[in-house]
């Protein structure tokens, strides 16, 4: 007896582990022990109870799976929510489009750059780049050094018409206000944030003297607040002011120092500009940079401060310099050791001349084989200079001032070009209190050999190269030192 009840215990107990579920939640019995007038039921501990005990279905989750059914799309895949205790009676457990998070646009673009010598490049750019980021992007395929000095410039040759982009504005939306005949241009600005650090020179003088006395610190956020009366003239919201490129021969100005403020829907049309004209450069730098001021506000200062920035935490530790008064002269050694400071300019020039002679006695000019050069020293002094980028070659006066004013009439600017007028000679074009000059570079000979001299052969250079050096250090009988060189770069 007692063996018969195991074996039927034991048989109930497999079938208990693969039996399915009633709607109940209890197994469904065997035959065997259905049949007859009673069941057995054989008494068992209850460690044995928890032992065969199996997980319960929830009616819930057998709702939630048929809703699942019935919200699934053959056009966007199901995405199964991790948490679906959490979804109300209402709500699916699969998320729908709406409740993701919107995607960012990768939308891109191709936008074709031009550089001062016609080529160009195309290059595509995301949907939010800046101006700022496209020409660091340039700057960064051209191999070029990046001084953030560097601009795109909105150049529209039907109307004559062209302004530098401010660095925070978007390149995409620059472009749909463009026409098709209008370009960018790749292109130095070293004056695009030049009144922050001088404002004397843009301002006129009781302007600066009275924001220097209410705020007592330079006027770099006080300034904001002068040139409100330029909204009287356009809408500036929707405006921006752009400089005349010739003036004088498209627009009939009366001077050479006009400038517009165009609305952005205008296209080709010339009836809706303001153009407007001023007295000289300096006056003409002065409304435009007031626009510039009254339009973006504190956006051109924080422009003005983030190269600052990232150059600090680049670079996080400075190395001393020491400081070198206005009436010293630095003699180069062009040997390759550090300049000597001296304070009296005589002795300077002469201690910069024997250090030339020496130089010259040491170096031998060789090729790129490692053997020696076929063009006599005298002949490579003539031409050397043409491979540097502040060399212009054969260009006008009118085109060097252009390009001058192009880069911005900060101090030290300055580019080097052949001479018209003396064929053996060049000329020395610099920028100095947003006025440009002139300086003839004249050839003169010495002991059977040529060098080039700015001021009558007191000092004199073997080749422009070294004279050129020699001015970024020492200011000398010019105006200023060099400080910025004109540059054209090839896209």
């Amino acid at each position: 007896m007692n063996t018969s009840l195991e074996s039927l215990y034991s048989t109930c107990s497999m079938q208990s582990e693969t039996a399915p579920l009633l709607q109940n939640g209890q197994h469904a019995c065997s035959p065997l022990l259905t049949s007859g007038t009673r069941t057995l039921q054989p008494q068992v501990s209850p460690q044995q109870k928890v032992q065969r005990s199996q997980p319960v279905h929830i009616l819930a989750v057998r709702r939630l799976q048929e809703e699942d059914q019935q919200f699934r799309t053959s056009s966007l895949p199901a995405i199964p929510n991790p948490f679906p205790e959490l979804c109300g009676a209402r709500s699916s457990p699969v998320l729908s489009p709406g409740s993701l998070p919107p995607s960012q646009s990768t939308a891109k673009q191709d936008v074709k750059v031009f550089s001062e010598d016609g080529t160009c490049k195309v290059v595509e750019i995301l949907a939010d780049m800046t101006a700022r980021d496209l020409c660091q992007l340039l700057v960064y395929k051209t191999h070029c050094v990046d001084d953030h000095s560097w601009t795109l410039v909105e150049h529209h040759p039907h109307l004559g018409l062209e302004r530098c982009l401010e660095d925070h504005e978007l390149v995409v939306q620059v472009e749909c206000t463009m026409p098709s005949e209008s370009k960018f241009l790749f292109r130095k600005n070293y004056a695009k944030y030049e009144f922050f650090k001088n404002p004397m020179n843009f301002f006129p003088e009781q302007m600066v003297t009275w924001c220097q006395q209410s705020n007592g610190s330079i006027p770099q956020t006080q300034l904001l607040q002068e040139p409100r009366h330029l909204q009287l003239l356009a809408d500036l919201e929707d405006s921006n002011i752009f400089s005349l490129i010739a003036g004088k021969k498209q627009y009939s100005a009366p001077t050479d120092h006009g400038f517009c403020i165009k609305p952005n829907k205008v296209r080709n049309e010339t009836k809706e500009l303001r153009l407007l004209c001023a007295e000289d450069e300096q006056s003409k730098t002065c409304w435009m940079t007031a626009f510039r001021l009254l339009k973006c506000g504190m956006l051109l200062y924080q422009n003005f401060r983030i190269p600052q920035q990232r150059k600090a935490l680049v670079s996080p530790f400075s190395t001393p310099v020491r400081s070198v008064s206005e009436n010293s002269l630095v003699a180069m050694d062009f040997s390759g050791q550090t300049g000597r400071v001296i304070e009296n300019p005589a002795e300077a020039q002469s201690a910069a001349l024997e250090e030339g002679h020496a130089w010259r006695k040491r170096s031998t000019r060789m090729n790129i084989l490692g053997s020696q050069s076929p063009l006599h020293p005298s002949t490579l002094s003539t031409v050397i200079h043409r491979t540097q980028h502040w060399f212009h070659g054969r260009i006008s006066r009118e085109e060097s001032h252009r390009i001058i004013k192009q880069q911005g009439l900060v101090d030290g600017l300055f580019l080097l070009r052949d001479s018209q007028s003396n064929p053996k000679a060049f000329v020395l074009t610099l920028c100095h209190h947003q006025k440009i000059k002139n300086f003839q570079i004249l050839p003169c000979e010495d002991d059977g050999q040529m060098f080039f001299s700015l001021d009558d052969g007191n000092t004199k250079f073997s080749d422009l190269i070294q004279l050129v050096d020699f001015y970024q250090l020492n200011k000398g009988v010019l105006p200023c030192k060099l400080k910025h060189h004109c540059i054209r770069v090839a896209l």
